[in-house]
């Protein structure tokens, strides 16, 4: 059956307005979920406003709201974000480019491929219990910044092989045959040309697993990290030779989330407007962590441009 160009032009109007009503929709739903996390941000931050000075960034908890403070609590993220980031980033990237650049196409990495995509899903909980038993029981390491770190290393792990496996997929096939069409080997080719181009995108998944991990409980109330601390680890560098010190790894720790946790179970509405001060501070190190990645995902595609 033909039909007419009158029936063709209402048949394309309709699927326009379809693609307008789509639109539309897809807009109105990014707004409402910007408006939702604005708002809860601007009360974080009205209810956290008169907390944040320097005296509370720089202050050691205490029982008095007005004199506490969360330097042991956001040095302790920060220490366990930068084990997390040693220990999950090199093995997650390393296990992406064997899987999606060396390993064989059979069930075994199939089976493989299930497991690292079923462990993305896997509540954190569970991790926790497993650095519990293997880390802090089977090898010793007690609980501390080194147990907790390697415990968040196993939560981002899964996500961090999976983005670099999609990064490295999104590479042209063009790019590798063109590096073996002049002599390259398979190494050469991946470390001069795959990484390079999908570096962006590795980036990308690396922020968005620490961005998960510095907001995680479970997984340090497991490992029986301290909701009250009242110094801080060793400086991890020194001014005397070899000006690095590895005792930090072993020191007890607290974290920002714990630090909420605890204030939030205090009846106490100063202790309240603590803990929202607090989350202001958590929400800004995952800012401050994003805006790092995103700059270094625009250098190297300069980098690439030159």
């Amino acid at each position: 059956m033909r039909l007419s160009p009158e029936q063709l032009q209402r048949l394309g109007a309709r699927a326009r307005l379809r693609d307008l009503l789509f639109e539309a929709c897809g807009v109105v739903a990014l707004l409402v979920a910007l408006l939702v996390l604005a708002a809860l941000f601007l009360q974080l931050l009205l209810d956290g406003m008169p907390r944040l000075r320097p005296d509370f960034l720089l202050a050691y908890p205490s029982r008095f709201a007005e004199q506490a403070g969360i330097l042991p609590a956001w040095v302790g993220s920060a220490l366990l974000m930068l084990v997390a980031a040693l220990a999950a980033v090199p093995v997650g990237v390393a296990a992406g480019v064997y899987l999606e650049e060396y390993a064989p196409r059979n069930r075994l990495s199939d089976l493989i491929e299930i497991n690292v995509s079923n462990l993305a899903g896997v509540p954190s909980i569970l991790y926790g219990l497993l650095a519990l038993g293997l880390f802090v029981h089977r090898f010793g390491m007690g609980q501390s910044v080194l147990s907790a770190g390697l415990a968040l290393a196993l939560l981002i792990l899964p996500i961090v092989i999976v983005t670099t496996r999609e990064a490295i997929r999104a590479v042209p096939g063009e790019v590798r045959e063109a590096s073996y069409g002049l002599g390259a080997s398979r190494w050469q080719t991946v470390w001069h040309h795959v990484l390079p181009y999908s570096g962006a995108g590795i980036l990308t998944g690396v922020i968005l697993g620490l961005s998960r991990a510095i907001g995680e409980t479970a997984p340090l109330i497991t490992l029986g990290a301290l909701t009250f601390i009242a110094f801080l680890p060793p400086a991890p560098a020194t001014a005397q030779p070899p000006f690095v010190n590895a005792d930090w790894l072993a020191a007890p720790f607290t974290a920002l989330p714990l630090q909420i946790f605890n204030w939030l179970s205090r009846p106490d509405p100063a202790f309240q407007a603590n803990a929202a001060a607090a989350a202001v501070v958590l929400i800004l190190m995952t800012l401050a962590m994003n805006g790092l990645a995103i700059w270094l995902r625009a250098r190297a595609r300069r980098r690439l441009s030159w």
